[in-house]
């Protein structure tokens, strides 16, 4: 898990009561407004998985796409987006999840993950998990091995770790 990581931590927004009364919302714009602090998170997170072959880096809708996109090019890597249901042209699989009041659907092009590449999943915030793990259920319906998820911040208290399992995790930092 991450520790508290002061030169990010001072460049994420505390918004209190967003987007609804007792919710604390932590906003990153602040650091992607900053190139030092921008090119430094995308290199800790390239770094936390030197260590694997990684082949395809997921991003999921939408802040994920910001930090996996640039992520994949520094592993020379491709990029594949995981969107929310009905935003894709092409055929897709698609994976329902459970939110605190319902459920929701991602998808992904079904040609976007071929059998045994190795999957880097990113996404800016793991909170509950339910994101995480659907996506992580989605490249290995494709075939796909998830080789770990990168996150930017993590909402440790939340428990999403629990929720992905067994799977690499490397969070930035932790709130």
């Amino acid at each position: 898990m991450g520790e508290a990581v002061p030169w990010l931590d001072d460049l994420i927004r505390v918004i209190p009561d967003y987007p609804s009364a007792g919710i604390v919302f932590r906003d990153i714009t602040p650091l992607l407004g900053s190139p030092a602090a921008f090119g430094r998170a995308i290199d800790d997170l390239v770094a936390r998985f030197h260590d694997v072959p990684v082949d395809r880096v997921v991003g999921i809708e939408s802040r994920g796409f910001i930090l996996a996109a640039p992520v994949a090019y520094r592993l020379r890597a491709g990029f594949v987006p995981v969107r929310k249901a009905g935003k894709l042209p092409w055929a897709v699989a698609r994976e329902e999840y459970a939110l605190e009041y319902g459920t929701d659907k991602l998808e992904i092009h079904r040609d976007a993950i071929h059998p045994d590449e190795r999957v880097l999943i990113v996404d800016d915030v793991l909170a509950t998990g339910g994101t995480a793990a659907a996506t992580a259920r989605l490249v290995e319906t494709l075939g796909g091995q998830v080789v770990g998820l990168g996150f930017m911040l993590e909402l440790a208290d939340l428990g999403g770790r629990a929720k992905v399992g067994e799977r690499r995790i490397e969070s930035l930092t932790s709130f």
